[in-house]
Order: structure tokens, then C-alpha cells, then sequence
């Protein structure tokens, strides 16, 4: 489990390292321009608060993986990860629109591909807690 933790912790700073891209790749400079200055700020600022979210429970799984597997606190940590990446795969299919995706063989292929790893990182936090 520990080279799991590791594993999906390499996942999750890389996650949080695209979110440095994301004003670029969604073209928030144009698209954000007729929001007001605090929703802009907002899409902003919740980005990289997410980001280094990410990042942080990256580090943590990468640096400290037998605590977060042996011990009573690090398996509540690993649920609280695991209810992080559950409510995000949730949204996944619920909150996010299937036109962004379906019908679009880049955005499908991106789609899926998150998909199973909210799915990977969900599976795995919880069984980590529930061992």
C-alpha cells in the first residue's frame, strides 16, 4: 500500500503542476474579461488554492506514506482524502456537462482519463482507511 500512496502521490503533484496552465489553456484573459474584477480574482485564487491543496496531500503521500498506512491518524487522513476525490469524481459525472466532452475525441480521451483517477485516487484512500 505505502508504494501506492507513493504513486498516487506523484499523481497529484503533477495534477497540481497543470493547474499552473489552466488561465492559458481556458483563455481566462478573454473569457473571464466581461466578469466582474471578484469573479475573476476568484477563478484565480480558488485555482491555486486547489492547486496547492493538490500539491500538498501530494507531498504528503510521497513523504510520508507508512504514517498514512500504519498509523490511526494517517488512515483518517487517507478518508478525508478519499471523500475529497469521491466528491470530485461525483462532480465529474453530475456537475459537469457531457457536451464539454461527448463527441470531441480530445476532450472524451481527457474525460475518461480523469475520470479513472478520481476513481484510482478514491479506491485507493479508502482502502487504505478501511485496512
Amino acid at each position: 500500500m505505502e508504494f501506492q500512496i507513493r504513486v498516487a502521490g506523484g499523481l497529484m503533484v503533477g495534477l497540481a503542476l497543470l493547474h499552473v496552465g489552466f488561465p492559458r489553456y481556458f483563455e481566462w484573459a478573454g473569457e473571464l474579461q466581461p466578469l466582474r474584477l471578484i469573479n475573476r480574482q476568484m477563478m484565480y485564487v480558488h485555482t491555486l488554492f486547489i492547486g496547492l491543496a493538490v500539491l500538498l496531500m501530494g507531498l504528503l503521500c510521497i513523504g510520508y506514506a507508512p504514517e498514512l498506512v500504519r498509523t490511526p491518524l494517517g488512515r483518517v487522513v487517507t478518508l478525508g482524502f478519499g471523500i475529497f476525490w469521491l466528491v470530485r469524481l461525483v462532480v465529474q459525472f453530475f456537475v459537469y456537462s457531457t457536451e464539454l466532452w461527448r463527441g470531441k475525441r480530445f476532450e472524451t480521451v481527457v474525460h475518461i482519463i480523469f475520470s479513472l483517477l478520481w476513481t484510482y485516487l478514491t479506491g485507493l484512500f479508502f482502502a487504505v482507511f478501511s485496512h
